[in-house]
Order: C-alpha cells, then structure tokens, then sequence
C-alpha cells in the first residue's frame, strides 16, 4: 500500500466530515483551518501504524482525523499566543476573525476531535481515549514549558529536547501508538511504536527550528526569522549562547527593545554562521531521526508493510516546509 493510497483515503475522510453548522463563526473558522493543507503527517503515521499489522487499515481512518483535528486545535490557539500572522501561507483563524472566536473555535475543535476518535472499537475505547488524554495534557504541559522558557536565561538544551518532546513529539508517538492499538499489535509493538514516534518527532520539531532560520518563506509557509524576532529558546540559539563566542552581540540582539526586524534577523542569522550552528542542529536532528529509523528496523513486522513508514520519515527529513 502506498502513501498516495492513505493520504487521498484521510483527504476524503477530512472533506467529508462535518462540525456543525449553526453559528457560522464557531464553524467556519474550523473549516478554514483543515482546509488549509499541510503534511497530514499525524493521520498518515496512524494510518500506516495499522496497516503494519492488519489489512483493514481503513478503521483507523477517522480516529486518524480526530488526532489531526487536536493538531490544529492546538495550532489555533498557539498561533494566538504567539500573536502568528500566518499558518501554511493563510492569515491565521484570529488575524482572519478575531481572538475570541479562535479561542471558542478552538474549543469546539477539541470537542470534535474527541467525538471522532469514538470510532475505535469498544474493546480498546477506554484505554485509546486514556492515552489521548495523557498525550493532550502532555501537549500543553510543553506549550507551558515552552512560555515559561522567555522569561528565563537559564534554560539548558535538556530542558528545551524536553519541552519540545512534549509539545511536538508525544502526540507523534500517540499517532502511531494509536494506529497498533487499532491494528490490535501486541504490547511491546505498540510501545515501540510510540517510542519511533517520539524520536521522529523531536527530529521534526529541530528541523522545524532550523527552517525558520534558513526556510525558503515561499515554501516554509510561516515567517521565516519569526523565532529570532521572538527571541525564542529554540536549540539553535541555545547552542549559540552555549558555545559562547559571540554572546555580546548576541546578548544585545536578545535585550533589544525596539529594533528593525529585518536587521535583528539577519545579524543574528550571521552569527549562527559563524558559529556553525545550521550544521551543529542538522547533527542533532539526524540523532533522533536515526533513532526513529533504528526502532523501525526493530519493529516485528515484514518490510514490505514497514517500508511507507520509512518513506514518509525521510521525507520528513529532507522536508523544505
């Protein structure tokens, strides 16, 4: 079975799927979002996850949905809190509205997401909606981590891989964690399978900080240099102030109050150059995909079934948006 295979199945499945009707501002903003694109990855990985160990891979389908609904739940509001202009290349649900339906929109998506992922089977519903649970919590405990790093000047690369495991990775793990429960995989199975998704995950999320410095905007879909402008924690400037050579300039870039965007991007972009940090980030980035392809190797299942798995993780790694 192909990726193409999956993807048009989750597409139909998203197209199909409705959320309410009545009043248009609460359910509008939610079609907008799912409208919008993107990578699919979530769904896709639980897809795949199924397909591993059973032929009906099509019952994972809308329960896949569920988890790609709670993405862009979470998308909606974080893009609130980081006051974002633009997700995948469209003005935002609050930019293209306002704040307080992105919150409430936001809110009722979590309640879809929920309904759809009542599509499991009886026999696995309590423990699949238990672990969904965990994960979401998981999720905004990251976010929370993720706040809390702005204020602080001591936030070290442990903590910031855990933050981002949490905020990024989990629901990854979950993804595919879910596809094994589904497919009815064994235990050790689906725990392995988690664990890849954990590692492809944090992989994905150091890629993503390392496009956001070095994105082509046109591909990347969001501002590129919208970390820097925020002066958020990613790794790579962690790594910057780490290393410790160009913490003056870097410090000043970082206090600055008032400034031209444009210029704090690219004096902060140079001194990632001359400190080799692109290269350092892509070393770290590979670790984690490497560790997701390695858990791979190890999963119980022919090659043939594994193999869109393994498709979409280098995909993922040779990603430009």
């Amino acid at each position: 079975m192909s990726l193409e295979v999956f993807l048009k199945a989750i597409q139909q499945e998203i197209a199909s799927t409705k959320y309410g009707d009545s009043p248009a501002e609460l359910y509008d903003p939610i079609e907008y979002l799912m409208s919008l694109g993107g990578k699919k990855m979530r769904p896709l990985l639980t897809v795949m996850a199924t397909n591993i160990f059973s032929d009906n891979w099509q019952k994972a389908v809308k329960p896949a949905i569920g988890v790609e609904v709670f993405h862009n739940f979470t998308l909606m509001h974080d893009d609130i809190m980081d006051a974002a202009p633009l997700r995948r290349g469209k003005p935002t649900v609050h930019e293209k509205w306002n704040e307080n339906i992105a919150i409430l929109s936001g809110d009722v998506m979590l309640v879809c997401a929920y309904e759809l992922m009542t599509a499991v089977d009886d026999k696995i519903f309590k423990h699949v909606i238990r672990r969904f649970n965990r994960t979401a919590a998981e999720v905004c405990e990251g976010q929370q981590w993720d706040m809390n790093f702005a204020t602080r000047n001591d936030v070290t690369e442990e903590e910031y891989i855990n933050m981002i495991r949490l905020k990024t990775s989990v629901l990854l793990g979950f993804s595919l964690e879910l596809g094994g429960l589904i497919a009815e995989a064994d235990e050790e199975s689906t725990q392995l399978l988690y664990e890849i998704g954990t590692n492809i995950g944090i992989g994905f999320q150091l890629k993503d900080d390392i496009l956001d410095v070095y994105g082509d905007p046109e591909k990347f879909g969001k501002q590129v240099g919208g970390d820097i402008i925020e002066n958020k924690k990613t790794w790579l400037l962690l790594k910057a102030l780490e290393i410790g050579e160009a913490n003056e300039e870097l410090q000043f870039w970082i206090d600055a109050k008032e400034f031209d965007k444009e210029e704090k991007v690219k004096a902060v972009t140079e001194i990632y150059n001359s400190l080799n940090i692109r290269e350092l980030a892509e070393q770290k980035m590979n670790a984690y995909f490497d560790k997701g392809l390695v858990g791979l190797a190890q999963l119980n299942a022919s090659a043939e079934r594994k193999q869109p798995l393994i498709e979409i993780t280098k995909q993922l790694i040779e990603r430009e948006s």
